[in-house]
């Protein structure tokens, strides 16, 4: 091996964990700092414990409960497709009432008015 190119090995290197637990391991580093050790890991302590560090949880559960709200909201397609046929046949309907020719009644006012003149 060559000399002065390989790191310094430390056989008492200190490892701290966010739980507080404290261990010494070989390393090239002097200090480690880590988030889950085996003291606090849930396949060794059989209990869940949530790591969220980049706040995935809380956004998760915002769209959820956000989607949640919508949903009570939320139409559905049958619903909105009875409402189009109800606002078009009013639309056709109103359409027709324009378009009825003059009762008779109309046309002999229109005459009488016409006659005064």
């Amino acid at each position: 091996m060559k000399k002065d190119i390989h790191p310094k090995y430390n056989t008492n290197a200190k490892v701290s964990c966010t739980c507080g637990n404290h261990f010494e391991v070989g390393s090239t580093l002097d200090d480690i700092h880590v988030e889950i050790c085996s003291n606090c890991h849930p396949f060794f302590t059989g209990t869940q414990k949530l790591v969220d560090t980049a706040r995935r949880v809380e956004k998760f559960e915002a769209k959820k409960a956000k989607t949640a709200i919508e949903s009570k909201t939320r139409k559905g397609k049958k619903v909105k497709q009875t409402l189009r046929r109800a606002q078009r046949k009013a639309k056709e309907q109103k359409v027709r009432i324009d378009r009825q020719p003059a009762t008779k009644t109309k046309k002999k006012n229109e005459k009488n008015i016409s006659d005064k003149k």
